[in-house]
């Protein structure tokens, strides 16, 4: 689909993925939503992209929520009662999925489901769904400018995104709370002391540092180990108990060494650089997706 409010580009197998309405400090919109959902769902099925990086354009990452949208700002139809049973049981028919649903909710499941490395540059102010939307993405770098800020309950609201999920398992359930009671702004030597984000860069270097970073994985990895790796970490992590996730581990552990494990072992005692030749369009596993 063409794009309005984002830009899709790749170079060298790594797409950016630029939010892009700089003129509103990238204020989010059901239709920037619909369209990320779009783009997180084509980069995951597109062997060119080995990589994601997210910026916003101009001075902003994504100023949350665009509130001068008319009737309800979120996007939510306000003549349904919607009910716990109604999530579970009609999630995805049109009136809880357009009318009820969460719109940040559904682009960081589209994160969470992607088969590509996502890496945040977040090159200004990120607040609520502008800060939200990073949980779910791998590697969060910060700019200098960078201003994060869970401000949901001094509106009177509540966190949203999924965020319930992941900032507590990043951060720690204590932090998280703060942040969320307190809806205070977030500066990025703060954010990465409670390792929100792995390092702080000058404005002018932060897309390379994230580039760096895009492009180490593109070029030395497995795609699909990398794709295995990923849902791996996030869902077995969740897990009651370690034997599920033996379980999802072993029957990847086989099918990789059956495949790129191969070339990566003879790579090891020839000395050079591995050349994985698989991508997740032919060379999935039978097993996945197993959730």
């Amino acid at each position: 689909m063409a794009y309005n409010t984002i830009d899709y580009k790749i170079i060298n197998n790594v797409l950016t993925l630029t939010l892009n309405r700089p003129d509103n400090l990238n204020a989010f919109t059901v239709e920037m939503a619909n369209e990320l959902i779009d783009a997180f769902n084509a980069a995951s099925n597109d062997d060119a992209v080995r990589a994601i990086v997210v910026t916003g354009a101009g001075r902003a990452f994504c100023a949350g929520m665009d509130l001068s949208s008319e009737g309800n700002v979120f996007g939510l139809d306000e003549t349904q009662v919607p009910t716990l049973d109604d999530m579970n049981t009609r999630l995805d028919d049109p009136a809880i999925l357009h009318g009820v649903r969460d719109t940040g909710g559904r682009v960081t499941l589209a994160i969470y489901d992607c088969t590509k490395p996502v890496i945040a540059a977040i090159n200004g102010a990120a607040v609520g769904i502008g800060a939200t939307m990073t949980l779910a993405m791998d590697i969060r770098l910060a700019s200098e400018n960078a201003r994060i800020g869970f401000v949901f309950n001094k509106l009177g609201i509540v966190p949203e995104a999924c965020s319930s999920w992941f900032l507590p398992k990043i951060v720690g359930i204590s932090q998280a709370l703060e942040w969320v009671y307190s809806a205070e702004i977030i500066k990025p030597d703060a954010a990465k002391a409670a390792r929100l984000v792995k390092a702080v860069y000058p404005a002018e270097t932060l897309l390379e540092e994230a580039y760096k970073i895009a492009n180490k994985i593109a070029n030395n990895t497995s795609a699909v180990a990398i794709a295995l790796s990923r849902q791996m970490m996030y869902r077995n992590s969740a897990q009651p108990h370690p034997i599920e996730a033996h379980k999802i581990e072993s029957l990847a552990m086989f099918y990789a060494s059956v495949d790129d494990g191969k070339e990566g072992v003879s790579a090891f005692f020839e000395k050079r650089e591995a050349k994985f030749s698989t991508t997740m369009s032919e060379n999935k596993p039978p097993f996945y997706p197993w959730w």
